[in-house]
């Protein structure tokens, strides 16, 4: 690096061309020990003569100090920006050793490691080194044989040292293998997830296509088969077909069409150029993918490959949702017929041979196939009358569709409750209306009609009468202080009223009438947390955006209560007007 410096430093002027160089900054670290010569400027004779000269011209000498004052000035002014471009050359270099050695710190750390595993590998090695050592040592000690003492000793040793060798060649032989069956902890591996990434993304899309695309072209031939999209080619496998199972030979002919797939498959890998496909393979462009993508065209290839993935999975999720929902009985009407077809089944195959249910099974098969399906397509009304399975499948509902089912029938419930209830409340009681309306409702700021500017007759209903804390968050403000207020909410027979606790004026305050509300719906303010939330969205002509009355603990007995009085009010109002 010093080298490099010292390039650096001599590029410009040299160092002998500098005037007063020992009276200059301070320079950087590495000049800092450096013996700097001083050039002393030299002068002619005549210059000294006239220096010495008191009676010389004055105005010549004054000109010459004037330029070597000017001179010296310039000089010095050069030396300290050559200076200054030293120092910022000592630093890029020092950063660029700092993260040298940074990384070679992180090196150091992969060679620690790496020298922690050859210790363990050697560690091992030597282990089983020592196992086989003692092996080796425990089969020589069994083969030592004692010294014979009379011939039958050596009989004894004979017979020792050939079962020795035996049970050495069946270890030898048979060793490995029994070492196989030896039971060992299963590892838990955590298989590494891979960043988000825009290219990967597209990517994968494209694996799955074209891996998915064989199954599709299966798919397709069949119902081109189904369709009679080639007349010739749909009679003639129906002929075999029929035959086939006619006489029995339906497996074997599935099993010929496999290893005839498979042969064609392999000469087409070899470079053979076969088409056996009803439909006609239509070739899609493919585009290269770009190296270099704008922010704008990366977003938008995420949305399309998002869009795609969901449009997948919730048809994946359609045909799940349906086959659970067929065996647990959900739709009972749809399952019962499952149900019979399933012992009748059982029944049939009891007491029938298995070469009459194969006949009747693969006939139906056929027809159905061929035939049935090919005037069904044709005509919907009959397919919508007598195609039982299509019947079936279509009317199997999913999991959404049955979430929307049930909130219907509780709306319904509510209605007719809050009808009956409508009807039950305008029968006459004993208590005259005069002395209903002179009872007053006060809250903490005075009387309730006063607060919110009402008639007297309104004041809160039972279920609500000291109110039920919450906060009104009104999205069409943008000031804090409008955005979000804390306070009671009331209901009145015709009104919803929510009085705010940090000001005492009534402009604060916020009064809904029931019939100008034309949503009201449970709303969840923070989707983070669990559970179905603790607030109620009321829609008005007179808002862009709901109010959201929300923090409310008692959430679902307000939002019954508003509910049902909605439905009593513009059930009134809709019969008054009739």
């Amino acid at each position: 690096m010093l080298k490099k410096l010292d390039k650096i430093r001599f590029r410009g002027h040299k160092r002998d061309e500098f005037l007063d160089l020992a009276e200059s900054p301070n320079a950087s670290d590495t000049e800092c020990g450096d013996e700097i010569p001083v050039k002393i400027p030299r002068t002619s004779t005549r210059d000294n003569e006239e220096l010495r000269d008191p009676a010389g011209p004055g105005t010549i000498i004054m000109a010459s100090g004037v330029q070597d004052f000017n001179r010296t000035e310039s000089d010095r002014l050069n030396e300290i920006k050559g200076h200054l471009e030293i120092a910022l050359l000592e630093k890029h270099f020092l950063q660029e050793e700092l993260r040298k050695l940074r990384e070679e710190t992180n090196a150091e750390m992969l060679r620690q490691e790496l020298e922690k595993e050859r210790q363990r590998r050697l560690e091992l090695e030597q282990k089983v080194n020592e196992v086989l050592k003692a092996r080796t040592e425990e089969v020589p000690a069994a083969q030592q044989p004692a010294k014979p003492q009379t011939q039958a000793n050596g009989t004894d040793k004979r017979s020792h040292t050939v079962c020795s060798r035996l049970q050495k060649w069946f270890c030898d032989k048979f060793g490995e293998y029994v070492e196989d069956f030896r039971f060992q902890p299963e590892e838990n591996t955590v298989e590494t997830e891979e960043p988000l990434s825009a290219r990967r993304l597209t990517e994968n899309m494209r694996r799955l296509k074209r891996g998915a695309k064989p199954v599709t072209n299966f798919v397709k031939n069949l119902s081109a088969l189904s369709d009679w999209y080639s007349i010739y080619t749909s009679a003639i496998a129906f002929i075999i077909y029929m035959n086939a199972v006619w006489h029995g030979w339906a497996i074997p002919m599935f099993l010929f069409l496999a290893i005839l797939r498979l042969s064609l498959n392999y000469l087409i890998a070899r470079g053979w150029r076969i088409q056996w496909s009803i439909v006609p393979e239509v070739s899609e462009p493919m585009e290269p993918p770009k190296e270099d993508l704008t922010v704008s065209e990366k977003f938008q290839l995420v949305l399309d490959v998002a869009q795609k993935a969901q449009n997948l999975f919730g048809k994946m999720a359609d045909i799940l949702e349906k086959i659970k929902n067929l065996f647990m009985w959900v739709q009972p009407e749809i399952t019962q017929k499952l149900y019979i077809t399933l012992w009748a089944a059982f029944i049939a195959s009891c007491f029938l041979p298995y070469r009459i249910i194969g006949l009747s099974m693969g006939l139906y098969a056929g027809i159905k196939f061929f035939l049935i399906d090919f005037i069904f397509k044709r005509c919907p009304r009959l397919r919508a009358k007598y195609d039982t399975p299509y019947i079936i499948w279509t009317s199997l509902p999913t999991d959404p569709q049955l979430k929307e089912r049930s909130n219907a029938t509780v709306s319904r419930r509510l209605q007719t409750a809050a009808s009956r209830s409508y009807v039950g409340s305008s029968a006459p009681t004993g208590i005259s209306k005069d002395e209903d309306t002179s009872r007053f409702h006060t809250t903490k700021r005075g009387n309730f009609h006063e607060v919110f500017n009402l008639s007297e007759n309104e004041r809160p209903l039972a279920v609500c009468e000291n109110g039920w804390r919450c906060c009104l968050i009104n999205r069409d403000r943008k000031m804090p202080t409008d955005y979000i207020r804390n306070g009671v909410l009331y209901v009145t027979e015709n009104y919803l009223c929510f009085e705010s606790s940090k000001s005492g004026s009534s402009k604060r305050n916020k009064v809904i009438k029931l019939t100008d509300i034309t949503d009201i719906q449970k709303y969840k303010v923070l989707s983070v947390l669990p559970g179905s939330g603790m607030g109620i969205a009321v829609s008005t002509p007179s808002t862009q955006k709901p109010l959201v009355f929300g923090a409310m603990v008692h959430r679902d007995e307000a939002f019954e209560t508003i509910f049902n009085q909605y439905v009593k009010i513009t059930s009134a109002s809709s019969s008054s007007e009739s």
